[in-house]
């Protein structure tokens, strides 16, 4: 098969979550358990942090990567969705892992992987896996897909746990209040191993403290400790994810790193790490600006940094999912702005159409666009120099204008 052969049969074999929705996601680990398994358990050969929560994980962990790699360690990073190309999904240092080393790869495991039903995602966590035992990385930073205790990644044993924060993201999956979401992500928390919760929040809090009482483990709460250290990720909201991989990094034991390795990692994160799409300024005059923050927590966040933007016009192209709740999310958007709706290329993203009628619910008034280009384009088109251009509302959305 050819690298797009093979992506091909990747994407078809089930529903994968970030396309499908809910109907993808699997209430058990026997299916990873089994692979690794005929894989000789490559998650055992290499040490690791997890990193899971609702806002946050991908950058907190490409924080950390950054971090290790300016100590001078191997570094494995596994993240997801990925925003334009498969293999950024799985890199080592940077570098994304060859296209040939996954066709190999499914080639290989071909006959398991149908024979067993495995996921898109089930399958990319095992080949994540050996092709980090096989590079010999020093650490690899492994952030949840989904949840938590029933996350495919949950089968490492790692170094340090890491759970961001928690919102109300996934509630078809995961829970429709916020203990019910945090007793998912808790699910990463392994016994005798350290965990760090990146923010304190009081309906939540008393989650964590018993899952780390009943694990043994030793809790901190990185919001606790406020640090100073800058990052070159834009966006207010990098501060508490700051703040949440310092607090990792000072209690991750058997590797040495210094203070200025910390400061550098920090201020190196896109040289090192190439992440995308976090407030990520894309061109000036006008100003476009993009970023993939989808639920409450993280829109609340972005909507309050993009009002302090000076502009004489707004334009925002938005896009979202079918499954977001619409009444949560659109009241968060500034109504003195131009919307260009639009619907990503996904099966489950929501229509352009729909999205702008409820919009006008809530005063959000615009035109709806057949395609993510074909309203950015018109969004661009229609702004001056002085204009800031927003692109946003869904991963998958940011993905198809970067």
């Amino acid at each position: 098969m050819t690298y797009q052969d093979t992506l091909d049969w990747m994407f078809a074999q089930l529903p994968m979550y970030q396309k499908e929705g809910k109907t993808a996601f699997k209430k058990d680990l026997t299916n990873i358990i089994s692979f690794t398994k005929q894989l000789n358990h490559p998650e055992k050969k290499f040490k690791s942090i997890h990193v899971g929560g609702t806002n946050g994980k991908g950058s907190t962990s490409h924080m950390l990567a950054s971090i290790l790699q300016e100590a001078g360690y191997k570094v494995g990073l596994y993240t997801s969705p990925h925003l334009k190309n498969f293999t950024e999904r799985i890199r080592i240092n940077g570098e994304e892992i060859p296209k040939k080393n996954v066709t190999e790869f499914i080639s290989k495991h071909k006959q398991f992987l149908e024979s067993q039903q495995l996921s898109f995602f089930e399958m990319t966590v095992g080949l994540a896996f050996d092709y980090f035992t096989d590079q010999k990385v020093d650490i690899a930073i492994i952030e949840v897909g989904l949840g938590g205790r029933l996350d495919s990644t949950n089968i490492i044993n790692p170094e340090i746990s890491v759970i961001t924060n928690i919102g109300l993201d996934h509630i078809q999956i995961l829970g429709d209040t916020l203990p019910q979401i945090a007793f998912e992500k808790a699910g990463i928390i392994k016994n005798k191993v350290p965990v760090v919760i990146g923010e304190k929040q009081l309906e939540v809090e008393h989650v964590f403290l018993d899952k780390a009482k009943t694990m043994n483990a030793k809790l901190y709460f990185a919001s606790d400790a406020i640090c100073n250290y800058k990052t070159d990720l834009l966006g207010d909201y990098q501060r508490a994810n700051v703040n949440t991989a310092v607090t990792a990094i000072k209690n991750l034991k058997g590797f040495h790193i210094s203070n200025q390795h910390i400061k550098n990692g920090l201020l190196n994160v896109v040289q090192h790490t190439n992440l995308k799409g976090r407030w990520q300024i894309l061109q000036k005059d006008p100003k476009v600006i993009c970023d993939t923050a989808h639920n409450k927590e993280g829109l609340s966040i972005v909507m309050n940094q993009l009002k302090k933007e000076s502009y004489t016009n707004l334009h925002i192209v938005l896009g979202v999912v079918s499954d977001k709740d619409l009444d949560i999310v659109l009241p968060l958007f500034p109504k003195n702005a131009s919307y260009y709706f639009c619907k990503p290329n996904i099966p489950r993203g929501l229509s352009a159409e729909v999205l702008q009628q409820k919009a006008s619910h809530f005063g959000l008034n615009g035109t709806n666009f057949q395609s993510v280009s074909t309203a950015y384009e018109n969004a661009f088109s229609a702004a001056n120099q002085e204009d800031v251009v927003y692109v946003g509302g869904s991963t998958f959305v940011v993905a198809e204008i970067i």
